[in-house]
């Protein structure tokens, strides 16, 4: 019984990986250049990429569960359906797949309509799947430490509504953990959705009044300009994307990006201890400065 890990080497995929080599599941790692793999002894490393149907097919034989990750690019949704075409001929029913939260919401933003529209195929080839729904990642705050701690404007366009933010460690815990109930069920199990979020929900001023006590200095939220935060993004990212995460940005600031009940303590209960904090990651990366 095997698990084949897809994004293997990113922030997320490589975090599963790990609690699940800990948990002592037989781990296959999909990576586009095994060179630059580094993974716990026990992972089998397979070289393969999602539009190398080959490879991909190499990669899925023999596997029982998949944890199916894509990355946001322009081809993102034909790499998703590819993958798991090739896993239904290969005879794998169980499946972890890396959605997004309001994915049926934010129907203009491209790379959430991509994900709604595998979560719509998966459900439409009966797969036995867990999709995950993560809201923003806590750790894409990173792109913007300097403005933080050089500038003291926290710019993402956060907005009032709210953002349930979550730690990228705590989306590849509950990922792991889903992998091994899937996988360990004696009978596939059916199809379930859950929201990923964080303890909190912020808005970009709470954010800022985080970064000022954090700083022991004023940080303004400077997030609300989207024409602004594109040109930026412009500077270490394709126009496609940096446009894709405007579009993102402006769906933050009308609709926000919140909780549904239960989630919370649905997440904490899977853990079994609480969520990571914004707070948190604030403070440990002030002091890792």
């Amino acid at each position: 019984m095997t698990i084949l890990v897809t994004g293997a080497t990113g922030n997320v995929g490589s975090q599963v990986v790990e609690h699940l080599v800990k948990r002592g599941a037989d781990v296959r790692a999909l990576v586009r250049d095994p060179s630059k793999a580094v993974f716990p002894a026990g992972v089998n490393v397979v070289q393969g990429d999602f539009l190398d149907i080959d490879s991909l097919r190499n990669a899925m034989s023999g596997v029982s569960t998949l944890f199916l990750l894509n990355a946001v690019v322009p081809d993102e949704f034909t790499q998703a359906l590819v993958a798991l075409n090739v896993a239904r001929s290969a005879g794998i029913e169980r499946i972890v797949y890396v959605s997004v939260i309001h994915a049926d919401i934010y129907v203009n933003v491209p790379h959430f309509a991509g994900k709604f529209g595998v979560e719509r195929m998966i459900e439409q080839m009966d797969f036995k799947a867990t999709i995950l729904r993560p809201a923003y990642f806590i750790q894409n705050d990173l792109m913007i430490k300097d403005a933080i701690t050089g500038y003291g404007v926290y710019s993402m366009p956060v907005g009032d509504k709210g953002l349930a933010m979550i730690d990228v460690r705590d989306i590849a815990e509950i990922a792991a953990l889903e992998l091994l109930r899937r996988e360990q069920a004696a009978q596939p199990l059916p199809l379930s959705r859950i929201n990923l979020v964080g303890p909190d929900t912020l808005t970009g001023t709470d954010i800022a009044a985080i970064w000022s006590d954090v700083l022991a200095r004023p940080i303004s939220y400077g997030g609300g300009d989207t024409a602004a935060f594109e040109q930026n993004l412009k500077q270490f990212m394709p126009p496609w994307m940096a446009y894709d995460m405007r579009l993102m940005g402006e769906r933050f600031l009308t609709d926000g990006m919140l909780p549904e009940a239960g989630d919370v303590e649905r997440l904490t209960t899977l853990l079994g201890r609480p969520l990571r904090s914004y707070r948190a990651f604030a403070s440990e990366t002030a002091a890792a400065a």
